[in-house]
């Protein structure tokens, strides 16, 4: 007995999507736009650090512009095998993020180092920002005022 199945106007679209988004390029095209970048406090400074496997330190530009830090990385890969059914094969991807710096940073302090596929900046935090400051309070003689002196500027 043959099994009836009812007809579906949208089964084509649906194998067409499969098959497009479960071709071998895309899982590296998803980890692009999903490399991720963690911000947080250490030591007196602010550290970001921007996942970038297989990027090398030509591939990316670090940039302050006022108050915002911005990373950028580009990639671009050739590759030539006459043993494949294509002659050329071409690959590229890009990354940006952009993050506020608190007022006061000093730009020209800012580290940066590139390892192990993680970007890591290092920003030096303002006073201001750097967390409580106690504040010294000078002690002096006590001046005693006589009430004649005051009676006399008085007049």
């Amino acid at each position: 007995m043959a099994d009836i199945s009812r007809w579906n106007p949208f089964a084509e679209l649906n194998s067409l999507q499969k098959e497009f988004f479960g071709d071998d390029w895309t899982p590296a095209f998803r980890n692009v736009n999903n490399m991720t970048t963690d911000v947080y406090t250490r030591d007196g400074e602010i550290v970001v650090e921007a996942h970038l496997p297989n990027f090398k330190k030509d591939d990316i530009d670090l940039d302050v512009e006022g108050r915002t830090l911005t990373i950028s990385a580009t990639r671009h890969s050739r590759t030539e095998d006459s043993d494949k059914k294509y002659v050329v094969r071409e690959s590229s991807s890009s990354f940006q993020r952009r993050v506020t710096l608190p007022e006061g940073v000093d730009t020209d302090a800012i580290q940066a180092n590139l390892a192990d596929g993680v970007l890591t900046v290092s920003i030096p935090t303002p006073d201001a920002i750097g967390g409580k400051k106690k504040i010294a309070i000078d002690e002096g003689d006590s001046k005693t005022i006589d009430s004649a002196e005051t009676n006399d500027d008085a007049q």
